[in-house]
């Protein structure tokens, strides 16, 4: 997927006024809007005007493009990096239908952001509305979901400052994350969200929970995989080994003619919940090197000993 620069095909600065960015764009629509342009390519370009325009004249999602678009160039092979929306406060409008941008505004943007989701706006009673939902996708650390917690959460909310640039300006809450939550669920905090108009009252922010990279587990729903390491003597004898979970180190049994990528399962050992989640040790044997004559003695024995082709069932 190629990186696009809004700036480039708008012709504009990375500070331009919001203002600046809609002059840029309707001088670059009537131009090339295929209704009226005789030039080659004009219905294309006129595609890449109205994608860029969509962008940067949202100011939500122009501060979460700026975020790590100026690292990049228009046209270098790009993939978003992971969870690059995190920590945007987006309102509930953000949502737009992708059909005809690119593959690239359809990553970002295409409705599996944060940020936007599809929202209807709540019938008020006279002038007196309920305020609008905001969004925000939060990353927590697995052991808070596993306990329970209440964190400190900093959001980046974007607004238009006097005089027409885009800035951000940050809030903190205080947040509990609840025991056994699991990713892709939300919290909701009640009347964070916009204000209401006339009195009405304020909308809700919606958290949506995504996990930090943890060191040692993966993440399947409820279920957590870890890797754990053994010796050759352990998977061919059988052991008892020590093994980490987020509830503490538990004695797992290895069965004698254990193999590599053998699953072990610990039950109930994942996440918490009514149907609290498992924990696999998926086993992986590590060799030892051999550093002197007498280890290389001992696998040269071995090979005498116990002979075998462990590629047979490949046929060589």
């Amino acid at each position: 997927m190629k990186f696009r620069d809004y700036y480039e095909v708008l012709g504009v600065k990375r500070d331009a006024t919001q203002d600046e960015i809609k002059r840029a764009y309707r001088k670059l629509a009537r131009k090339y809007h295929p209704d009226v342009s005789k030039e080659a390519g004009a219905e294309e370009k006129f595609k890449e005007v109205r994608e860029a325009y969509e962008v940067l004249k949202d100011p939500e999602k122009r501060a979460a493009y700026d975020k790590f678009g100026q690292h990049w160039r228009e046209g270098q092979e790009f993939t978003p990096p992971p969870d690059w929306d995190a920590g945007f406060e987006f309102s509930g409008g953000g949502y737009t239908e992708a059909e005809g941008f690119s593959d690239f505004f359809e990553a970002l943007f295409g409705g599996g952001g944060a940020g936007f989701h599809r929202t209807r706006a709540r019938p008020g009673a006279g002038f007196r509305t309920r305020g609008e939902d905001h969004h925000a996708k939060i990353l927590i650390d697995l052991e808070d979901a596993f306990h329970g917690a209440t964190r400190s959460i900093t959001l980046q909310v974007p607004e238009v400052d006097e005089n027409g640039h885009v800035v951000t300006r940050t809030r903190t809450l205080n947040v509990r994350i609840p025991k056994g939550i699991t990713e892709g669920q939300r919290i909701r905090l009640a009347g964070q969200g916009g204000p209401g108009m006339g009195g009405g009252p304020a909308g809700d922010l919606y958290l949506e929970v995504k996990f930090r990279p943890h060191p040692v587990y993966r993440v399947d729903r409820r279920d957590l995989y870890l890797d754990l390491p053994i010796t050759p003597w352990e998977a061919a004898l059988g052991a008892s080994v020590p093994v980490p979970t987020p509830g503490g180190v538990v004695e797992v049994k290895i069965p004698p003619g254990s193999q590599s990528g053998q699953k072990l399962r610990l039950k109930g050992k994942g996440l918490p919940g009514r149907q609290p989640g498992d924990l696999y040790a998926v086993l992986k044997i590590v060799t030892p090197e051999p550093k002197t004559d007498a280890d290389r003695e001992l696998y040269q024995r071995m090979a005498r000993q116990m002979p075998m082709n462990p590629r047979a069932a490949l046929g060589v």
